[in-house]
This record gives C-alpha cells, sequence and structure tokens, in this order.
C-alpha cells in the first residue's frame, strides 16, 4: 500500500470522515469530494479507486485497497473494546 492511501485513511479518521452504520458497515466520506460519501465493509468499497483497482494493479497478487478500506482499519484499532 501506498504512503499517501495510508496519510488520505489517517486523515479521514482524524477528521471524523468515518461513521459506523453496523457492524461491518461504514459510511466514509470521500478525501476528494466533500460532498460525496462511500458505503464501505472490511473488504469491499464504491469508491473508483477500489473499483479499478485491479485494472491499475492486474497480475501483482495484490489484493484490492483504498483508503476508506483502510480508514476503516485504523478506526476499528482505535475504537477497539
Amino acid at each position: 500500500m501506498s504512503a499517501n492511501t495510508l496519510r488520505k485513511a489517517k486523515k479521514l479518521v482524524e477528521s471524523g470522515g468515518v461513521s459506523k452504520i453496523e457492524d461491518d458497515l461504514f459510511q466514509i466520506k470521500s478525501s476528494s469530494d466533500p460532498e460525496k460519501s462511500y458505503f464501505v465493509t472490511s473488504d469491499t468499497c464504491e469508491c473508483p479507486g477500489f473499483k479499478n483497482f485491479y485494472k491499475f494493479h492486474h497480475g501483482k497478487g495484490l489484493k484490492a485497497n483504498c483508503s476508506h478500506l483502510e480508514a476503516i482499519r485504523i478506526f476499528k484499532k482505535e475504537n477497539e473494546s
């Protein structure tokens, strides 16, 4: 994962851009458009970056990722009880 993806994910969490809807469903604000948000689970996201991940990284054995998925991981870690 790129440093940029991680940086954007941390910023989303720190700015309050992550809202938990259910156990495995979150709504996360877009980092590029304040009018948009995406529904995200622990392994899928509606954002264009996630949808196009394999188009850009095909054949490299990578699992699709985006800043929104990383934001969930950070959010969950910070809010563990």
